[in-house]
């Protein structure tokens, strides 16, 4: 019925893809998914899981890989507001460590894929966000990897956020521009920055 818009991000590998909207009196209708318009698009994908998660205000999530089974996603917001993040992991690649965010909410409807090799994270700005996302590979527990967030080898440029980099990936002394305090899980806390990512990890 409707035909997507993909734009193609400054880092290979992502892209920001707008369905078509139609709305009247009565509210709207999207596709939000159409396998036909994706290959049509160079998309040529197979999603394997979907996923969603409820966060509050100053929740962080991220940043997070699979190590032997990297996942390609397909992320969007169907409520509130959150800024999404990418970050290159891939060995060789000409941005290695290079990081590229949009905003993404339940008005602007963006769909942000993000290919394997990709390290992924988001903040919500919004007092609740929900996210949705399709995966091209299943959840594999014992798996998983992470960056810092704050690492500033990548300089992350997160929006209203404040606080000064202390040597590690703890939320101590972050916190939003009106004062909420920045939340991350004890385990988001722990990564490693992007040199102990070269040592350690292969995400490929």
């Amino acid at each position: 019925m409707g035909k997507i818009k993909v734009t193609k991000a400054s880092i290979e590998g992502l892209c920001v893809i707008e369905p078509a909207v139609f709305g009247d009196s009565r509210g709207y209708f999207m596709e939000t998914y159409n396998q036909k318009d994706m290959q049509e698009a160079g998309l040529d994908l197979v999603f394997v899981q979907d996923n969603q998660s409820m966060s509050s205000k100053g929740v962080l999530r991220g940043m997070h890989f699979q190590k032997e089974h990297p996942q390609g996603k397909l992320v969007r917001v169907i409520k509130g507001r959150v800024f999404d993040v990418a970050v290159d992991l891939r060995p060789g690649s000409e941005t290695y460590g290079k990081w590229f965010g949009i905003e993404l909410t339940e008005e602007n409807k963006k769909q942000f894929y993000i290919s394997k090799g990709f390290a992924h994270g988001f903040l919500v700005l919004s007092d609740t966000a929900e996210f949705c996302y399709k995966c091209t590979d299943f959840y594999h527990p014992e798996d998983e990897g992470g960056l810092a967030w704050n690492d500033p080898e990548i300089g992350i440029e997160w929006p209203e956020l404040t606080g000064e980099y202390a040597g590690s990936a703890s939320a101590d002394g972050y916190a939003l521009a009106d004062g909420t305090e920045l939340k991350l899980s004890e385990k988001d806390q722990k990564w490693g920055g992007l040199k102990e990512f070269g040592k350690m990890y292969r995400c490929t």
